[in-house]
């Protein structure tokens, strides 16, 4: 009788904390290789191919690749949403003062970058690519730092979300204000609306997470069709949903509960392999020293952890803020490098940017995966080295 397979140490795996964190790097290399072999064409193909149906005024067909980044996104954003809500009700954001620092941090962080980028690309064809280097891939960033488990105060993961959160609200309204050219303002009325209602849902002390989930698929598809990006209903979704600050299970605890699995071990892969199929072509390496892509690199790597730490320091000795339980100021420099993995949103406003200019898109692309790479590198190091110097994590 064939002896069976021990499947311990694929349980234990899956258990860590590290597990999707790992998966999601594989899935990134998956995707470069593909993209930069003869399957390439194939996966765009794919991406490219629309799925759901229309119906009359209603319109549910869009690329996979679309699904994957405003639906299956939308869901990362709502357990995202969820883990902040928890937080701020009985956690490390509990107190005004911890609750304000992700705010002070995520504008440093958006601030900085664009200055160094408009400093570097100024009266330049590129110089309307300011936006590019503030993003935070909040995606990338958290699975990195849940990657180091132990290595670091579990309040960093809180704050880093946080701020990644507010960071992608802000790169949100510079999209729309300034790289958009049409917002509708009646679908944003209605999906305020709904939010509204959800809220008052929480009132009443309804718990029933259907009536918080159903409405919430339609502020998905108002919102996506009101030209702002659609994962922000995952946030404001979340943030409707009740808790308590007691041992009882609430409905925000049970469906985060409900959704860890699904996002670490499928949603976060898929969106990996569908955003890193960057292809190399000729001139992204001499791209990387040109205004443009020393402003993109420089943004990320220097203007992110830079103005992170900055406006962290300045909002903490005002006495405005203060620091994550168990942090020191050389835990927020490291989670300030893990902030420069802009990655996708990044890659969208550069799309946006360079609509046309294929060469110019493709550098950018590259440049934003460079630095992205090097933030990443960078941040683990950091916080790898102050955890053994410190020994307490």
């Amino acid at each position: 009788m064939a002896k069976l397979i021990n499947l311990r140490p694929f349980r234990e795996f899956l258990q860590s904390g590290s597990a999707g964190g790992i998966i999601l790097i594989i899935c990134v290399i998956v995707s470069l290789i593909i993209a930069n072999t003869g399957a390439g064409p194939g996966l765009e193909a794919l991406l490219a191919s629309e799925l759901g149906y229309n119906f009359q005024d209603i319109h549910l067909r869009y690329s996979l690749l679309i699904w994957i980044n405003d639906g299956l996104m939308a869901i990362f954003f709502l357990m995202v949403g969820l883990e902040i809500k928890r937080e701020l009700v009985e956690g490390e954001l509990s107190s005004l003062k911890k609750a304000a620092l992700p705010i002070f941090a995520a504008l440093g962080g958006v601030i900085a970058p664009a200055l160094i980028f408009t400093a570097l690309n100024k009266n330049t064809e590129t110089a309307g690519g300011w936006g590019i280097p503030m993003a935070t891939d909040i995606a990338f960033a958290i699975a990195i730092i849940t990657m180091l488990g132990k290595k670091v105060p579990a309040s960093l993961k809180i704050f880093l979300a946080a701020l990644a959160i507010v960071d992608d609200l802000m790169a949100i309204l510079v999209i729309a204000i300034f790289y958009s050219s049409e917002l509708h303002y009646t679908y944003l009325l209605y999906a305020g609306g709904i939010f509204v209602a959800l809220l008052a849902l929480n009132k009443m002390g309804v718990k029933n997470l259907a009536a918080y989930i159903i409405p919430g698929v339609f502020i998905w598809y108002f919102i996506h069709h009101s030209g702002v990006h659609a994962t922000i209903a995952g946030v404001l979704t979340a943030f409707a949903i009740p808790t308590n600050p007691d041992a009882t299970e609430s409905p925000l605890e049970k469906l985060e509960h409900m959704l860890m699995k699904p996002v670490n071990f499928l949603i976060m892969p898929v969106f990996a392999l569908a955003n890193t199929n960057i292809r190399f072509e000729d001139g992204m390496i001499q791209g990387l020293t040109t205004p443009l892509g020393l402003g993109i690199i420089l943004g990320l790597v220097v203007g992110k952890p830079l103005g992170i730490t900055a406006l962290s320091w300045l909002s903490v000795k005002l006495g405005i803020s203060a620091r994550p339980h168990g942090a020191g100021w050389l835990h927020i420099v490291g989670v300030g490098m893990l902030g420069g993995i802009g990655f996708t949103m990044s890659v969208f406003i550069a799309l946006l940017s360079f609509a046309g200019k294929d060469l110019i898109l493709s550098e950018a692309k590259f440049s934003i995966l460079t630095g992205s790479i090097l933030s990443g590198l960078l941040g683990c190091a950091m916080l790898t080295w102050v955890s053994r110097r410190s020994g307490k994590y």
